[in-house]
C-alpha cells in the first residue's frame, strides 16, 4: 500500500469512500439516522487540504482505500459544504494543528491505515512547526484518536437538520 498526498484529481473518488465510511463505520456508535445526518451534512472533501498539500490517502492496487490529513487552518471539521467565510491559517507557536476528516474504506477497517495516516500527520505538523494537534471526533474515530495519545477534551453535539442531534468529542494532544 503507498501513503501520498491527495490531488485534485482524487476528489471524486474521496467523495465516494467518504459516504461509504461514514455511514458503513458509523453502525453501533450512531442510529441510521444520525450516521446520514453526519455524512450528507458534515463529512465531505475540504479542497483546502488538497491544496495545501496538507491531505493524504493511502492506496492499495490503484484504489484509494483510505484519507486523512492536518491542517495549518482554523476550521476543525466539515467539508466544503459546510465552509461559511476564510479560513485563516494558525500561528504554530500559539495554537494546535487540526487533524481531519480520516475515512477508511469499511472493508479495510481494523488494519492500521489510520495509524499510518496519523503517524505521518504528526510529523508534518511538527515539521511546520506546530507543538500540538486538536480534533473534532465522531465516536467511531474517537478509538484511533485515543490510541493515538489524544484526549477528550471536551463533549457535545452538532445539531443537523432535521432535529438530529450527533454526539462528537474535542480532542487534543501535544507533539
Amino acid at each position: 500500500m503507498e501513503i501520498r498526498t491527495a490531488e485534485r484529481s482524487d476528489i471524486a473518488a474521496l467523495g465516494g469512500l467518504i459516504e461509504l465510511s461514514g455511514r458503513a463505520l458509523s453502525i453501533g456508535h450512531y442510529s441510521p439516522e444520525q450516521a446520514e445526518a453526519i455524512t450528507c451534512h458534515v463529512f465531505g472533501v475540504d479542497t483546502q487540504l488538497i491544496d495545501d498539500q496538507t491531505y493524504f490517502v493511502i492506496e492499495q492496487d490503484g484504489q484509494i482505500v483510505a484519507c486523512g490529513g492536518w491542517s495549518k487552518r482554523r476550521t476543525l471539521f466539515g467539508g466544503d459544504q459546510t465552509k461559511t467565510g476564510p479560513d485563516p491559517l494558525l500561528d504554530p507557536s500559539t495554537e494546535p494543528a487540526r487533524i481531519r476528516a480520516f475515512f477508511v474504506h469499511p472493508s479495510m477497517a481494523r488494519r492500521g491505515l489510520g495509524r499510518q495516516l496519523m503517524t505521518a500527520c504528526i510529523a508534518a505538523s511538527r515539521q511546520a512547526g506546530f507543538g500540538s494537534l486538536e480534533l473534532v471526533a465522531t465516536m467511531p474515530g474517537e478509538p484511533l484518536y485515543l490510541a493515538s495519545g489524544f484526549v477528550v477534551e471536551g463533549r457535545f453535539d452538532l445539531d443537523l437538520p432535521g432535529g438530529i442531534r450527533v454526539p462528537v468529542s474535542r480532542m487534543r494532544m501535544a507533539i
